[in-house]
């Protein structure tokens, strides 16, 4: 076991779970093989990896992460209104069904039913976790530089 302190130029392998503030897990490593990523490299969103710089090898702590630091407060401009006929005639409209859009860069957009009313299916194209206060666990297991390999 060494003393790095995570920071850039680290890979780390750790522990981590995400929580609502009731508790819900969002997800979590704790039960599976622990997670290995590189301080950098976007596998976690960067104010994820702000909490983990300066953690060493064996630490385990808890943040409580508000949403500007996580998904984003929840933004009412990203709730569209299309029309029923827009949609597949087969296709289950109701409260709660994702479905995926292409958006402008034809890249995949997940938006998630909030309504439906008559002819009206309001979407809503936030992120999922946006608005939540989260809880994220982690516990440091290793930290190497990057680019060793074993």
């Amino acid at each position: 076991m060494n003393d790095l302190p995570i920071d850039k130029g680290t890979r780390v392998t750790l522990h981590f779970a995400l929580k609502f503030e009731d508790g819900e897990i969002v997800d979590s490593t704790f039960d599976k093989e622990p997670a290995k990523l590189e301080i950098g490299d976007e596998n976690l969103p960067e104010n994820f990896e702000a909490y983990l710089l300066g953690l060493k090898a064996g630490d385990r702590k808890t943040f409580e992460v508000p949403p500007e630091k996580a998904f984003g407060q929840h933004n009412p401009s990203n709730l569209q209104t299309f029309k029923r006929h827009e949609f597949s005639a087969d296709m289950v409209l109701e409260k709660g069904v994702v479905i995926s859009f292409a958006d402008a860069r034809q890249q995949e957009l997940p938006g998630v039913i909030s309504r439906v009313e008559g002819d009206e299916v309001e979407v809503d194209f936030n992120h999922p976790l946006a608005g939540r206060t989260l809880s994220f666990e982690v516990q440091i297991i290793d930290v190497e530089p990057a680019g060793q390999t074993h």
